[in-house]
């Protein structure tokens, strides 16, 4: 099988049990080995105290993008570092679209760059995540 088809496959078994990236309404947009770009839109209920976006919201799209890079070559592989720095408001009715590339694919570590934009194509946020290799696989 191809490795971009077998890393989509990886994704669809991960999508279909993830329960938190189903709520926030997460889109798979494109999956090859390595990479992921997904999507959502923002809801009222997403919205903090001030009147924009939780963060946390915004994290965890990247979070999201950042499995599925990191694991769709059917090595489980968890967080071991993230990062994020938001750059501009997110609000209600906003599309944004978190694109994940693998910086190092190494034997037990890996290193992604995630960015996230919105509708507009204006970046919102920076996210950078290190993930551990497990060495266990997520599908057979």
């Amino acid at each position: 099988m191809d490795k971009n088809i077998f890393a989509k496959k990886v994704v669809d078994e991960m999508m279909e049990k993830d329960l938190f990236s189903n709520w926030l309404g997460i889109e798979l947009l494109e999956i090859s080995e390595g990479y992921s770009k997904i999507k959502m839109s923002i809801r009222n209920e997403m919205v903090n105290g001030f009147g924009i976006v939780h963060g946390g919201v915004t994290f965890s799209l990247a979070d999201s993008a950042f499995a599925f890079a990191c694991n769709n070559r059917n090595n489980l592989s968890v967080a071991l570092d993230t990062s994020i720095n938001f750059i501009k408001p997110v609000h209600v009715g906003d599309v944004l679209i978190a694109e994940a590339k693998e910086i190092h694919n190494g034997k037990s570590t890996g290193l992604y760059q995630i960015s996230i934009v919105n509708q507009h194509n204006n970046t919102v946020a920076l996210f950078k995540g290190t993930c551990f290799r497990t060495n266990k696989k997520l599908i057979d």
